[in-house]
């Protein structure tokens, strides 16, 4: 079972709600995403810090319902 755009948006707006997000289905299979997110509590934290918030947020989902997701994090 793959990942609908809606519910992924969900869990990094819900974990991230000031956060710019922006979600492209890399293989238009809802498996392969890239996510590109924009947000002040990234702030004077590293990429790999940024990088686990962001797979925290996802609540065990990488892996199973989610195969692939390359990020691209930011603080604003």
């Amino acid at each position: 079972m793959a990942m609908q755009h809606d519910i992924l948006e969900g869990f990094l707006k819900d974990a991230f709600p000031q956060a710019q997000i922006e979600l492209v289905d890399l293989a238009g299979d809802n498996d392969h995403w890239k996510a590109v997110i924009i947000s002040p509590q990234f702030e004077g934290k590293s990429r790999i810090a940024q990088h686990q918030m962001v797979y925290a947020a996802l609540k065990g989902k990488m892996g199973g319902e989610l195969h692939a997701l390359a990020l691209e994090t930011r603080p604003a």
